[in-house]
């Protein structure tokens, strides 16, 4: 029996960096300073949430983040900006999910003023209206007891819709800290459900319209409002969104709700895999939503399908495409707006609906940049008649803005300048492609600052989440602090990930860790063709699906010299019994556990941990559902045992997203000083 709890020595080693005080001179002080130097270089950023250009198209709304979180309204080119007048009251208060009336009057938002960072108290959001002709403070149109999300006028005007979760203690997300696992486990009466909620705009009356027995995930009105559309599964919310079926009921909380599309049960391509953003078309006749392999609720791609909105058969309107759809809107009842993923660029164009299929037309513009208009990845703000088009703008050399303008070849110009003496603190930013077992696959590489090519750099090589996601060039702030502190950062798109098609995604399917460390390690080769890296001064890390990787590539190769593995899984087998989301597993592994335990063992770090010899530092949040802990101190029990330098920190209250600042600076620092030991940028 241990003599001490492996738990209580990580959380003695995390308290360590700010409950006792470095002398200044001592290495722990030197390297605090450098952290904190470091962080003021980086995180000078001004941060936006969402965007919004008016239906009319003559003005703008956008979020500005930060301690004093504020909506500022401008005109359409960005003049005129100011601060929209909130009162005392909502001063510090975060607001979020922005949405203006159809006669372009009115501003709704939420505003949230509680700041829990332990996911255990209840939340309460209120939904606020603004005349934005007016000089009034905003009014407080319901004072909701729970989470809200996801406003959305009806087209006439009289109402708003919003995903709602009566009494919640914690954001409706997997990635949000889970519950403490104690009690009776399994048998909660009080599920948090998040439910599609409709709000009378002159009354405030609040009416919860889906029925508390589903777990509605996305909605949408229908043109007339009588009707919405919205993916749904039985709770718990946090697991079944991989087996969500698209419903459409009367907008009534009586109504009775109608599965149009089962993806266990259709035959083709979405057999078995995943929808979101359910939309209608303009005349009602149809629905149109993104459908693939999606590790992430949240993390949108694959390819745009079609089913009539009273059921029928479902079309696949892209097969074989080699972009991936990540966004769209409907601009009328036979073409469709769509944000894609380029081989890591962003790109809209607009794909014309004939019969079963649509076609792409010429993009308008593809971007080495990120953009987004209202939380999600690549989505736009359109006006009314399509014809203008608002959005946040991001790049490795660019930190964000809102950009807008006319909707054509030409991308919107920024008309804020926020951010505009901002400077990287890291070298330049490449796309690089190689080719790899017939594939074309890509990734971002940042140089180190201060680059000098008559001098050898160690790399550092970051894994994305996932899988099913992909990097994309967008300001990283302290995401670019290995470049910043004198490295190669390496961020590659291997199988699995999102930018070259539905068949790219799912090349990874009953092979993690296999097929994509191949084209991360010939990823690795191609750098080194282009810039002096050091082969033998490579690091790894990664976060989540990137934890894993992390994990699992030192099990393969002693290319890597230090490894800092973030909320990763090392043993599939025994992740099977102790995740929360356990329903994501099957559509790429195949099976459960119980009916092919063998191909979750072939992809297991632990499977192979003798041949594992890299100094690692692994770092889990405690109240992590999406990756327990435990594979964390399974990971950590078997170096420290095989004599493998190894560190383990645990961070209390923490879930697969941290969110306490305190922590996360300390996961930095530790994480540079890692690699700082085993991988000095200079010799």
């Amino acid at each position: 029996m241990p003599k001490s709890s492996p738990l209580l020595v990580s959380l003695a080693l995390l308290a360590a960096p700010w409950a006792v005080q470095a002398a200044p001179d001592t290495p722990a002080a030197q390297a605090a300073s450098h952290i904190e130097q470091l962080q003021t270089r980086l995180d000078r950023v001004q941060r936006l949430g969402a965007v919004a250009v008016s239906p009319d198209g003559t003005r703008l709304a956008w979020v500005r983040e930060g301690k004093q979180p504020a909506i500022e309204l401008a005109d359409a080119d960005g003049h005129g900006a100011h601060a929209l007048d909130v009162g005392k009251a909502l001063a510090g208060c975060d607001k979020r999910d922005i949405a203006w009336s159809p006669d372009s009057r009115r501003l709704a938002f939420i505003a949230n003023c509680g700041k829990d960072l332990t996911n255990t108290e209840a939340m309460h959001n209120d939904v606020y209206l603004a005349d934005v002709a007016g000089t009034a403070a905003p009014h407080e149109l319901a004072k909701l007891a729970g989470y809200a999300r996801a406003l959305a006028w009806t087209q006439d005007g009289k109402a708003l819709g919003f995903l709602y979760v009566p009494g919640a203690t914690r954001h409706a997300s997997a990635t949000a800290a889970g519950k403490p696992q104690v009690g009776v486990i399994g048998e909660d009466a009080h599920e948090e459900v998040q439910r599609v909620a409709r709000l009378d705009a002159s009354s405030g009356a609040l009416h919860t319209l889906t029925p508390a027995t589903l777990y509605a995930y996305e909605f949408d009105f229908s043109p007339d409002g009588t009707r919405i559309a919205y993916t749904a599964a039985p709770p718990p919310g946090d697991n079944n969104w991989w087996v969500a079926k698209l419903y459409v009921q009367e907008t009534s909380a009586s109504a009775a709700p109608r599965a149009i599309v089962d993806p266990a049960t259709v035959t083709g391509s979405l057999h078995g895999l995943q929808m979101a953003l359910p939309r209608w078309s303009p005349d009602g006749s149809r629905i149109a939503f993104i459908g693939g392999l999606m590790s992430d609720q949240g993390a949108t791609g694959g390819d745009l399908y079609s089913v009539p909105s009273t059921g029928g058969a479902l079309s696949d309107l892209t097969p074989g495409i080699t972009v991936t759809p990540q966004w769209f809107t409907w601009t009328g009842n036979d073409a469709l707006l769509v944000s894609q993923n380029a081989k890591g660029k962003a790109q809209l164009a607009t794909y014309d609906l004939r019969g079963d299929r649509a076609t792409a037309q010429a993009p308008y513009f593809t971007l080495p940049a990120m953009i987004g208009a209202g939380g999600a990845v690549l989505s736009v703000s359109l006006s009314a008649d399509h014809q203008r088009v608002a959005y946040v703008q991001t790049s490795y050399e660019q930190a964000p803005e809102v950009h807008a303008g006319k909707l054509g070849s030409t991308p919107p110009p920024a008309v804020t300048t926020l951010n505009a003496a901002l400077k990287p603190a890291w070298g330049k930013a490449v796309s690089v492609e190689w080719k790899n077992e017939g594939r074309d696959v890509q990734g971002w590489l940042l140089y180190p600052a201060n680059y000098d090519p008559h001098k050898t750099y160690p790399m550092i090589v970051q894994v994305h989440g996932g899988p099913a996601w992909g990097v994309m060039s967008s300001w990283p702030g302290m995401g670019a602090m290995y470049a910043a502190s004198g490295y190669f950062q390496f961020m590659p798109n291997p199988r699995g990930s999102y930018g070259q098609g539905e068949a790219f995604v799912q090349a990874n399917r009953k092979d993690f860790g296999y097929g994509d460390l191949r084209d991360i390690l010939a990823g690795v080769d191609a750098v080194e063709k282009l810039v002096p890296v050091d082969d033998h001064r490579l690091g790894l890390t990664g976060w989540s699906y990137g934890g894993f990787m992390s994990m699992f590539a030192p099990t393969q190769t002693q290319r890597f010299r230090a490894v800092v593995a973030g909320a990763g899984i090392s043993d599939w087998q025994s992740y099977y019994g102790e995740n929360q989301i356990d329903q994501w597993m099957i559509p790429y592994f195949g099976a459960s556990l119980y009916d092919d335990p063998a191909v979750y063992a072939k992809s297991s770090a632990i499977s192979f941990i003798k041949q594992a010899k890299t100094p690692t530092l692994i770092i889990v949040g405690d109240r992590d559902e999406e990756c327990p802990a435990p594979q964390s101190f399974e990971f950590w029990h078997a170096l420290k045992t095989l004599g493998v330098p190894v560190q383990l920190v645990v961070y209390p209250n923490e879930g697969h997203h941290f969110v306490d600042p305190k922590h996360v600076r300390d996961m930095q620092q530790r994480s540079l000083d890692w690699f700082a030991k085993y991988l000095p940028a200079s010799k």
